[in-house]
C-alpha cells in the first residue's frame, strides 16, 4: 500500500530544504530561491512536522543537519537532480519526432560514439539523443533510458544485450617516454610508471602473465577512473598506459602515443548494446541497435 499522499513532502518543501541544507543558513537559502528567511524557516519546519522528525540543530542563530536530517538530504539531492535531469530532457526534446535516450560508458561515448553519431542523425534527422553515462548496469525500470552501453558479460537486469564487439589492449606511451626510458617490450617497464586504470584494477598484472614476464609491482602506480584519463595521462608523458586500441585512434594517427612492440591483449569482456525488454522491438530504438552494430562491425 503506498504512503498516504499527507505525509509526502511537496517539491518545494525539498527543494528549500536542500537550499537550507547546502548553505547551513536559512538566510543564504532565502537568498537563492527568493524567499524571505520566515518562509524558509516555516517551510523547513512543516517539512519536519511531516516527517515527524528533527532535521536541524537550531543553536545560536545557527543550524547543522541531524543524523536523520543527513539521511534526507542525500535522498532530496537524488530526487532533485532526477527531477531536474528528467524535465530538461523534456525541454530539449520539444520540437522533435522521437526522442532517443542513452546511458553509455564515458570513454566509449566520448572517443568512439560521438564522433559518429551525426552519421546515424543524417539518417534520422528529427531524432533528438540525450546521453548519460552509467558506468554499472542498472535496472531499466528505475531509469528513463531507451539503450545502455555496455562492458563485461551480456547479464542484465530486464535487458536485452546484443554482442557489438571486443577489444584489444595495447601499451601505449608519449614517444618522448619511450625515448627517454628506452621502452620497448615488457622486459623495458621495470622502471617505467604504470598508469592504472580503476574500472579494471588486475589489467596490468594480466598483461604481463600473458607475456610470461614479471613486474615487481604491477599494482603501483597513478590511478585514474576512466580510459579518457589514462591515456591523456600517457600523452602527457606521466608513463605507460594500457588501452583498447579503438579509443586511442587519434592520438595513434597523430603520433601523440606509440605503442610498444607487444601484441595486443585480447580483453576479458565484450561490448553489448542493451535495450530494455519491453522496447526492444520500437522501430526507432531497432534502427539505432542495427546501425550501431554496422559501425562496430567496420572497426
Amino acid at each position: 500500500m503506498p504512503l498516504a499522499r499527507s505525509l509526502m513532502p511537496s517539491l518545494q518543501e525539498l527543494t528549500t530544504f536542500e537550499a537550507a541544507a547546502r548553505h547551513g543558513n536559512f538566510t543564504m537559502a532565502a537568498a537563492e530561491l527568493a524567499l524571505t528567511q520566515s518562509a524558509v524557516s516555516k517551510q523547513v519546519r512543516q517539512l519536519e512536522e511531516t516527517l515527524g522528525v528533527v532535521l536541524f540543530d537550531r543553536t545560536r542563530g545557527r543550524i547543522t543537519l541531524t543524523r536523520l536530517g543527513e539521511r534526507y538530504m542525500r535522498s532530496a539531492r537524488r530526487i532533485l537532480r532526477q527531477y531536474e535531469t528528467e524535465t530538461h530532457g523534456i525541454i530539449s526534446a520539444a520540437g522533435a519526432e522521437s526522442a532517443l535516450r542513452l546511458a553509455v560508458l564515458p570513454t566509449f561515448a566520448s572517443r568512439w560514439l560521438i564522433p559518429r553519431l551525426p552519421e546515424f542523425l543524417a539518417l534520422h534527422p528529427d531524432v533528438t539523443i540525450s546521453m548519460t553515462t552509467e558506468p554499472e548496469p542498472f535496472d531499466f525500470g528505475d531509469k528513463a533510458v531507451d539503450v545502455a552501453i555496455h562492458y563485461g558479460a551480456p547479464n542484465w537486469p530486464h535487458g536485452e544485450p546484443v554482442f557489438l564487439c571486443r577489444e584489444s589492449i595495447v601499451a601505449v606511451a608519449s614517444p618522448r617516454y619511450v625515448r627517454e626510458f628506452a621502452i620497448a617490450t615488457a622486459a623495458d617497464l621495470a622502471g617505467a610508471t604504470l598508469l592504472q586504470q580503476a574500472s579494471r584494477p588486475s589489467l596490468w598484472h594480466e598483461w604481463f602473465q600473458a607475456r610470461g614476464a614479471a613486474h615487481p609491482h604491477p599494482y603501483r602506480g597513478p590511478l585514474f577512473d576512466q580510459f579518457a584519463m589514462t591515456s591523456q595521462a600517457a600523452v602527457a608523458g606521466m608513463g605507460v598506459a594500457l588501452v583498447p586500441t579503438f579509443l586511442v585512434e587519434t592520438e595513434l594517427a597523430s603520433g601523440q602515443l606509440a605503442v610498444l612492440d607487444e601484441p595486443p591483449l585480447p580483453g576479458s569482456g565484450a561490448y553489448y548494446v542493451v535495450t530494455p525488454l519491453r522496447l526492444q522491438h520500437t522501430p526507432l530504438i531497432a534502427a539505432f541497435v542495427d546501425w550501431l552494430i554496422g559501425k562496430t562491425a567496420l572497426r
